[in-house]
């Protein structure tokens, strides 16, 4: 498999190099070059199959060429080794829990999958040092430092807005030690990110380190995310109603994914992208003009977003068709004070208690079916509520019960280094 840079100024490069440069030297985000289908008679079968199987189905023809099949089948099982359940919340709404992993949240896939590609590519080429730089704007932070602790030849720099993660969040990227360092920016996630991008370009960084990425941008980020929506169709296939994905979104990795499955033959009716009030997405899907902004704090902090990294990949995949892109996609923001109403909705309704993104995701869901009543809904349930754990106790009156694997994360001192400006990153990285 080839992958070439969206910007069109760079070389096309095979899967190895895509994930240890992240972003290609253009600034342009890696794709590509060919989008296979599954037969049908895949679909046919998926209930029958083993959650492991089907992953390595979907992944394959994207890594091909890169890493044998006994290493990749090693990797996905490792990757995916904890539950994924879907839990009904109404006879047309359920939800896709995906924080049954080590870190709580939905990109512990991700992190875990890019981790071990990356390791295997190391071990394999003898390879020089390879420092991850990462931005998060919640759970990143956390699901890399731990999918990437302790692998051998890897640095781990996590950039994280200063008081605006939640405390759950900066402990679990603040805490590990070993090969991860925390840098607490005085700044918003897009301050972060836009660091990160700018070291990806400047040469007296890159010419004595070798960077990489594990933000979404990163191709083995993003791509196994899709293995989301082909576990929850796996469980859903016998409702016989056609889908339709809620997913609270901010960066757009997730929902990108998802996209690209639907792309490779899951069929999936419809996508609702499902905001807080940084809102350019569904500002672009009612007006066709992309305006980015400066991101405002908010209850989901995961989505506070103001310029989307990977909503060029999905005008990618439509081949920048905006009609058709609005067959499939439609896109709604909420406040936090909508946000709070839907945790109290969703826990009155069912008992069960969401977190700030999943509420939001609901949200989006509850309006799209309002117009398309004969569907059956899936907002994705991206973190445990633990991790947002005064805004879910205030708002439900309630206790959240503190998962065993996230007590000790909790009881360490938190170490951290202070930056303001880029120019303290770059000395960061070459000191």
């Amino acid at each position: 498999m080839i992958y070439y840079s969206l910007n069109k100024k760079s070389t096309s490069t095979e899967f190895p190099e895509a994930v240890v440069r992240g972003i290609a030297p253009d600034r342009g985000l890696y794709f590509p070059e060919k989008i296979h289908r599954l037969p049908s008679s895949f679909f046919e079968n998926i209930e029958n199959m083993s959650i492991p199987e089907i992953a390595f189905n979907v992944i394959e023809p994207f890594v091909k060429g890169s890493i044998p099949e006994k290493e990749l089948r090693n990797i996905i099982e490792e990757t995916l080794d904890f539950d994924f359940p879907v839990v009904p919340i109404t006879d047309q709404i359920a939800t896709l829990e995906l924080f049954q992993g080590p870190t709580l949240a939905f990109k512990d896939v991700g992190a875990r999958f890019m981790a071990r590609c990356l390791g295997y590519f190391n071990k394999k080429n003898n390879a020089q040092k390879v420092t991850v730089l990462v931005a998060t704007s919640g759970d990143t932070g956390g699901a890399v430092a731990n999918g990437f602790l302790g692998v051998p030849g890897i640095e781990v720099v996590i950039l994280y807005p200063k008081g605006k993660v939640s405390k759950v969040q900066e402990q679990q990227l603040t805490t590990l030690g070993e090969n991860i360092t925390a840098l607490e920016v005085n700044g918003v996630f897009d301050d972060c990110q836009d660091m990160v991008k700018t070291a990806f370009l400047d040469e007296s960084i890159t010419n004595n380190k070798q960077l990489t990425s594990a933000n979404s941008i990163n191709v083995a980020r993003w791509l196994p995310q899709m293995f989301y929506y082909f576990i929850a169709y796996r469980t859903l296939k016998k409702q016989n109603k056609s889908l339709v994905f809620s997913v609270p979104s901010g960066n757009f990795g997730n929902i990108c994914a998802g996209l690209m499955a639907r792309e490779i033959g899951l069929p999936i009716d419809h996508f609702v992208a499902s905001t807080n009030i940084n809102d350019v997405v569904p500002e672009y899907l009612q007006t066709g003009i992309y305006t980015p902004k400066k991101s405002s704090p908010t209850l989901s902090n995961a989505m506070d977003v103001g310029d989307p990294s990977n909503f060029i990949r999905i005008l990618k995949i439509f081949e920048n068709d905006f009609d058709l892109l609005k067959e499939t996609l439609s896109g709604y923001c909420f406040t936090d004070a909508d946000t709070r109403e839907a945790l109290k909705e969703i826990h009155e309704i069912s008992g069960y208690v969401a977190d700030p993104h999943g509420a939001v995701g609901y949200l989006g869901l509850k309006k799209h079916l309002k117009k398309h009543p004969d569907k059956y809904g899936i907002f994705l349930e991206t973190a445990h509520p633990v991790k947002f754990l005064d805004t879910v106790e205030e708002t439900l009156d309630l206790k959240v019960e503190i998962p065993d694997r996230l007590k000790e994360t909790l009881s360490k001192t938190k170490n951290s280094i202070s930056i303001k400006d880029y120019e303290d990153l770059k000395a960061f990285l070459l000191s």
